[in-house]
């Protein structure tokens, strides 16, 4: 039995090949749409809800919640069948309260639990889970895996663009990009988190220059050094496919996805979301 197995939430971003082969365990949030219930990416995948907001003529945005205590006992129950102790790594407490329930659930399952506030989120949390799981693998111990989990949160980077802002404008998320979202300038805003939380950085005027951006960001960041990147995209798969391939070209990808964006924050961006999640290495490697 291994010693450590590993918990996350669905805001990670994670694709289902990677959370199976390394066994990690996922909590589901969960989505209200027409006050009906669901699971995501069990009841429905990102591309239902980005599909669902596409087509919906009433404004009526889906609604995202917490996982309850619960459906963290039922997992920790799991888990812990499965090994020794339980690392749960989950989406910015400044995002949501997903840590918050993660903690409460902990004081209520018999097992050892340590519960890591990612400070990040979609897949820079992802990374983070992905890591932690893959040293769990080799043996390593809860001091480890959680040491190198919180190295991988505090170098990852999110970056984002979004098509739309009147998603933005009518929740306020982010309050600057809010601010400008209901005037007349066009405008493809750059965000990014951190400290845990959702920032602007960049207001570029156009679609081509705000991916262009993003990629002379991650340039500068990574240099010549091996990289680890995820392409996101919220119903945008075409151009995530067309940055891939240029990201793969320009840089030493030591490992890269594309996968579909959290819907925990997507219904807040909207459609058309194209990002990056990425961190690099500080020597060369193998992996």
């Amino acid at each position: 039995m291994p010693k450590i197995a590993v918990v996350t939430d669905s805001a990670a971003n994670l694709p289902n090949e990677l959370t199976e082969r390394h066994r990690i365990f996922v909590v589901p949030v969960l989505l209200y749409i027409k006050e009906r219930e669901y699971r995501d990416g069990i009841d429905l995948s990102p591309s239902d809800v980005y599909r669902y907001l596409l087509q919906s003529k009433d404004g009526d945005l889906p609604k995202t919640s917490t996982p309850s205590v619960g459906e963290f006992l039922r997992v920790y129950t799991m888990a812990a069948q499965e090994a020794d102790e339980i690392v749960s790594i989950h989406l910015s407490s400044k995002l949501s309260a997903i840590y918050q329930a993660a903690c409460t659930a902990r004081e209520m399952v018999p097992a050892k639990i340590h519960v890591l506030d990612s400070r990040t989120a979609a897949m820079g949390c992802g990374f983070a889970v992905l890591e932690a799981a893959r040293l769990a693998e080799t043996g390593a111990d809860a001091e480890a895996v959680i040491q190198r989990a919180q190295q991988i949160s505090a170098k990852v980077r999110v970056l984002a663009t979004l098509e739309r802002l009147d998603y933005l404008h009518r929740g306020g998320h982010v309050p600057a990009v809010a601010a400008v979202a209901g005037s007349a300038l066009k405008i493809c805003p750059i965000i990014t988190v951190e400290d845990g939380e959702a920032r602007l950085i960049e207001l570029p005027r156009t679609r081509r220059r705000a991916v262009r951006r993003m990629v002379e960001l991650l340039a500068q960041d990574v240099g010549s050094r091996p990289v680890h990147i995820a392409v996101m995209h919220a119903a945008a798969l075409s151009e995530a496919e067309q940055l891939h391939s240029e990201l793969l070209a320009k840089f030493h990808c030591v490992e890269s996805y594309i996968t579909e964006f959290t819907p925990v924050m997507g219904t807040h961006t909207g459609p058309g979301l194209l990002g990056l999640s990425y961190y690099a290495e500080e020597e060369q490697t193998n992996l």
